[in-house]
């Protein structure tokens, strides 16, 4: 015998759910904007006060007004003068800092780097009656993200102290494997354009340095100046390393905000 039985009460007998539906998350979703101020998951590297867990040459290097400042002068000739930081060594990382340049000098912040290591560049006989010789512990081998607003190379991806040297120029997008070879692989933009639109000398600039195993990203105001991928596992460019501070030629730089995102 077939029972049959209204819809209505089967539907009335099945349990009630008080959960609400999953809810749908579209893919197709825009990134939070640029935060340069974001400092959730960062250390920071400067107390603003000292130059604490930061060793370079007293004669060049300094904290004023809150600011971390190198300066070479005609008086007293730098060359190439670095200060690192040996708090801390880290691979990858995403780090924040601002950075000034006044004069015609230049600056840079070198990140996975070595000290210690034969300096292969000449020093200037200026340079060594002022300081005396090299002091390897004060100089400082491996990439760097440039800043010398007064010539082509803010932004480029630099091996300091190395055969390698300039690897990505600002607006490249480069492929490599060590000093065995280089390919450019895309153009982010006309070297000079980023220049003149995203540069500023003489005043504060947001420089972003993102490293990933083998990939190096270098933004500066926002805006993406160039990007080295080294596919080199034994390179110096993919070592675990120490941040620092670089100056060179006649100026002034002054750096402040130093902030990093250590991943491992």
């Amino acid at each position: 015998m077939l029972l049959l039985v209204p819809i209505s009460t089967t539907l009335a007998q099945q349990p009630t759910s008080t959960t609400p539906p999953p809810r749908r998350v579209s893919p197709f979703t825009q990134p939070d904007p640029i935060d340069f101020n974001d400092h959730q998951g960062y250390v920071s590297l400067f107390n603003g006060k000292d130059l604490k867990q930061w060793d370079g040459n007293p004669k060049f290097w300094r904290v004023e007004n809150g600011v971390i400042v190198g300066e070479s002068t005609p008086e007293n000739p730098s060359g190439n003068s670095y200060i690192a930081y040996r708090g801390m060594e880290a691979k990858d990382f995403t780090l924040k800092f601002e950075i000034k340049v006044e004069g015609d000098g230049g600056s840079g912040m070198q990140y996975r780097s070595r000290t210690g290591l034969p300096w292969l560049a000449p020093i200037s006989p200026k340079v060594t009656a002022n300081v005396g010789p090299v002091n390897l512990n004060w100089m400082m081998t491996g990439p760097q993200a440039d800043f010398w607003p007064s010539q082509p190379w803010t932004g480029q991806f630099y091996s300091e102290n190395t055969p390698m040297r300039i690897l990505a120029w600002r607006g490249q997008v480069v492929e490599g494997f060590g000093n065995q070879r280089k390919r450019l692989m895309g153009i982010i933009g006309d070297r000079d354009t980023l220049a003149s639109q995203h540069i500023k000398p003489n005043d504060w600039n947001q420089y972003t340095v993102i490293a990933r195993g083998g990939t190096f990203i270098h933004i500066l105001n926002g805006q993406l100046m160039a990007v080295m991928i080294d596919d080199d596992p034994t390179s110096s460019n993919n070592q675990t390393g120490q941040i620092g501070i670089e100056i060179e030629a006649t100026t002034k730089v002054s750096v402040r905000n130093i902030w990093l995102k250590k991943l491992n």
